[in-house]
């Protein structure tokens, strides 16, 4: 069947993604070469820069595109856990571990500061914070956690785990300093609950 202007529009720009991410992925931001990754996936510099502007707008969308599969990856994670306080740390904590996957740890906690800068700044920040407020408040109104403003603590929450993602990945000893991270991370997050009185 002959396809349609849209199809193939919509299949030379998941070409370029997809060769664009390879060589993020594989070279890093400052060696991949657009003429290399455009020959790759058999198209011309031209129709990368139709699709996005530049190498750095294909980077840009490449970003996006593994920060959409973060957050499914990281909402079934939640939808796993034992409760709603379990799932919320679980989820904030594997963010962190991301940071030990190559590709994850090149493109979004290496590269990615350097190249689209601050990362509270992009555009995918604020429905981060967004999502992870509501999860603030739904644990406030349940009684699990102290009263707090649910903006605030998600983007302190925020911060952290994304500072502690860029340490790992641009540590000399990734797996050491995750574990580090990580217990610190929990011990934080632990400051939000509710003890209960053992007494009682």
């Amino acid at each position: 069947m002959r396809r349609s202007r849209n199809e193939m529009i919509a299949e030379t720009r998941q070409k370029l993604l997809s060769a664009g991410r390879r060589a993020f992925g594989e070279l890093g931001y400052a060696e991949a070469s657009m003429d290399d990754f455009t020959a790759k996936a058999g198209l011309t510099r031209g129709a990368l820069y139709h699709h996005f502007g530049d190498k750095k707008g294909l980077f840009a969308a490449v970003v996006a595109e593994i920060d959409a599969e973060m957050s499914a990856r990281l909402c079934d994670i939640s939808s796993k856990a034992a409760d709603r306080w379990r799932g919320f740390v679980d989820e904030n904590v594997a963010y962190v571990l991301t940071a030990l996957e190559p590709e994850i740890q090149r493109i979004m906690f290496r590269d990615g500061p350097a190249v689209l800068g601050d990362p509270s700044q992009w555009p995918n920040a604020n429905h981060c914070i967004a999502t992870v407020a509501r999860s603030i408040e739904t644990l406030r109104n349940d009684g699990l956690i102290v009263d707090i403003d649910p903006e605030a603590a998600a983007r302190l929450i925020n911060a952290a785990s994304s500072s502690a993602a860029q340490w790992i990945a641009n540590s000399d000893d990734p797996d050491a300093t995750s574990k580090r991270a990580v217990k610190s991370f929990k011990t934080l997050l632990e400051g939000l609950r509710i003890k209960k009185d053992p007494k009682r």
